[in-house]
């Protein structure tokens, strides 16, 4: 048996490339639309997973947009996607000055959360050691659910 990829749906296809693509760096890797069952699928990698994902070698992360509305819970029976990142305190910085809430702040230099527009939520973990605790992050609050 082999993971193959962990699927969302999603609301809105644009502003959720934008969250996946643009602010969390990963990159699409194939999509598959289909009229007779109206629904998208896009693909995506992680930065490192990229050639990989592209042969189905690494997970993915499938996002399903139906062409018809739907309302979808907050996503907490989900539970998490889970990201290992080279610099959490770097990554976080950038988020948040996208305009990326920060629900739970990397306090420890470990392990940090934010949520999809879809409510989806997202752990981030710092790559190796932890880092040193560091302010502005070592002080902020819990922001919402994680």
């Amino acid at each position: 048996m082999r993971y193959l990829h962990t699927m969302v749906r999603v609301t809105d296809v644009d502003k959720s490339l934008d969250f996946y693509c643009n602010k969390l760096g990963m990159k699409e890797v194939k999509r598959r639309e289909s009229p007779e069952g109206r629904f998208t699928l896009i693909f995506l990698a992680s930065s490192d997973d990229v050639d990989a994902g592209a042969k189905s070698n690494a997970p993915l992360v499938e996002l399903t947009y139906n062409w018809d509305p739907e309302q979808y819970g907050e996503g907490r029976n989900f539970g998490h996607l889970a990201y290992e990142v080279d610099d959490i305190y770097a990554l976080c910085d950038r988020l948040q000055k996208a305009g990326v809430t920060i629900n739970r702040p990397p306090r420890d230099g470990r392990m940090a959360f934010i949520r999809s527009p879809d409510n989806i939520s997202i752990e981030l973990l710092q790559k190796g050691e932890a880092k040193a605790p560091a302010e502005p992050w070592k002080s902020a609050p819990n922001i919402g659910k994680w």
